[in-house]
């Protein structure tokens, strides 16, 4: 009754959350609309809706996510696998640490499913990570499969590989991930039981929290995504394969043609293609695998990239779906795809979120169009509401505020990537697949985040102007864009935080 209750107090706390969006959207409308200023302003006004508009929605459906999470769910069927129910296991490797690999093989090896085969797919085209390769593979009694170009990557080499087994189901983990002894045990009979799940996903947690500010970091922003907009997906059926602790039914995978190799995020686009032949999907909030988080900012920026990259390209497919098969989705299914390929995207919303200040505070180019009063007491609602519920729910799963708070300033200073990553896939620029390098923590030099400097010098040069301008001119709309500029300088000069060894 108790948990019952908590539940019914967060969906109202969430249509409240509606409520105050709809009017905070509405009354920005009416003022753009009904308000002349010049075009520019105009123009810049009405993309600066647009940005908060997408941050909104975005924010909003992550709350829908939280109810879903708190809401009971019917166990999904199971059944036994009988004991001919083979699986092979695959750990895809490219110029990967010896000591990283081997370590995952071992803990493959001691999964305690008997039915299986490990194979490590050596993509390499360095002799001597191929060496190393041969060798742990005859120490350890693993199979090795290699071949002699790379194309299409990880999902080419899988694709290659598949021509080749005989196993009913594919266990596909990455060269740093490490599944704990019962995991197979654990996730086959979710698809034994359901002839039409295509996989199962479950979440990755990093024990390399403690190795840097980074690494520790990474691994609440991942409990964010695994936690709770996996749930909400998978509620909608539309879970998406993540390439990694995931077990994939292999006529589902060769129904669809394989791997996706066209994206660098070949899991995802690969998801699409099983969804649109109503192949089903399911994530397992259990963790049974742990591996490496990124331990630096420029690993850390390399696996955004890669991942803000292969969700514009998906993006892009999903443009043509929509308008020549409308119907491959349920709708549910393209809210879901929408949110998650148009994710990345917030690198384009925050530049024009902290252009609004900055243009205002040097050349009082408003951005909102109404009076500070009337802002104030539309976006104020939802403004706290929505951090009251988001912290709440953080703190539910034991994460401290000010790492929730740590986890938006490397969201904010991953911006640049995000806008690089847009501009190669809008121009079509290709980038071969990288991996995230793994051990070790350095200070990336000045030339490589230039951008972020800029950024926060920037910052700092508006907000000493516009405390000038408070001081020697008083206003309730210059206070309110100087508090923006001071938010956002402190965390641009999160950077110095993150950017040590």
């Amino acid at each position: 009754m108790q948990e019952k209750h908590k539940v019914s107090l967060l969906v109202a706390q969430v249509l409240v959350l509606l409520i105050s969006l709809i009017v905070y959207i509405v009354a920005r409308t009416y003022f753009i609309y009904h308000i002349r200023f010049t075009l520019f302003e105009e123009i810049f006004a009405v993309q600066f809706l647009l940005a908060e508009t997408f941050l909104l929605i975005h924010s909003f459906a992550f709350f829908l996510d939280i109810v879903s999470e708190n809401r009971p769910h019917n166990p999904p069927p199971q059944k036994k696998p009988d004991a001919d129910v083979s699986v092979a296991v695959l750990i895809p490797a490219r110029h990967e640490p010896k000591e990283v690999v081997e370590t995952t093989l071992l803990t493959c090896l001691n999964m305690a499913y008997k039915n299986k085969t490990i194979y490590l797919l050596d993509d390499s085209s360095i002799e001597s990570f191929k060496l190393e390769a041969r060798e742990l593979t005859e120490a350890l009694g693993v199979q090795l499969f290699t071949r002699k170009n790379n194309r299409g990557a990880k999902a080419g080499i899988i694709n290659d590989f598949m021509a080749t087994m005989t196993e009913k189901y594919i266990a596909v983990f990455d060269a740093d991930q490490n599944p704990m002894p019962e995991f197979l045990n654990h996730i086959l009979p979710f698809l034994e039981g359901n002839d039409r799940l295509a996989f199962v996903q479950t979440p990755q947690f990093y024990t390399n929290t403690d190795a840097s500010p980074i690494a520790h970091i990474s691994n609440v922003q991942q409990a964010v995504f695994f936690e709770y907009v996996c749930e909400g997906k998978s509620t909608n059926e539309s879970m998406f394969c993540c390439g990694t602790n995931v077990v994939i039914r292999r006529s589902a995978l060769e129904n669809v043609g394989g791997f996706d190799e066209d994206t660098v995020t070949e899991d995802l686009a690969t998801s699409l293609k099983m969804h649109k032949k109503h192949w089903q999907s399911l994530y397992y909030n259990k963790a049974y695998t742990f591996g490496m988080a990124p331990e630096d900012l420029g690993s850390y920026f390399k696996q955004q990239s890669r991942w803000a990259m292969g969700s514009f390209q998906l993006l892009r497919k999903l443009i043509v779906l929509f308008f020549t098969n409308i119907t491959a989705l349920r709708p549910l299914q393209w809210f879901e795809y929408t949110l998650s390929s148009s994710y990345y995207l917030i690198g384009l919303a925050d530049l024009f979120l902290i252009s609004g200040p900055i243009l205002y505070i040097f050349a009082n180019i408003p951005a909102y169009f109404m009076a500070p009063e009337i802002y104030f007491l539309t976006f104020a609602p939802y403004f706290l509401l929505s951090f009251l519920v988001y912290y709440a729910s953080m703190g539910k799963k034991k994460y401290s505020r000010f790492d929730i708070f740590k986890v938006q300033i490397l969201s904010m200073m991953t911006m640049p990537v995000y806008l690089r990553s847009a501009f190669l896939v809008l121009f079509n620029i290709k980038k071969g697949f990288q991996i995230t390098p793994k051990g070790g923590s350095k200070s990336v030099p000045l030339r490589t985040l230039w951008p972020q400097y800029v950024l926060w010098l920037v910052h700092l040069s508006a907000l000493t102007w516009g405390v000038l301008r408070l001081y020697y001119f008083p206003s309730l709309a210059v206070g309110m864009n100087v508090l923006w500029v001071a938010i956002h300088t402190g965390m641009f000069a999160g950077l110095f935080y993150f950017n040590k060894e």
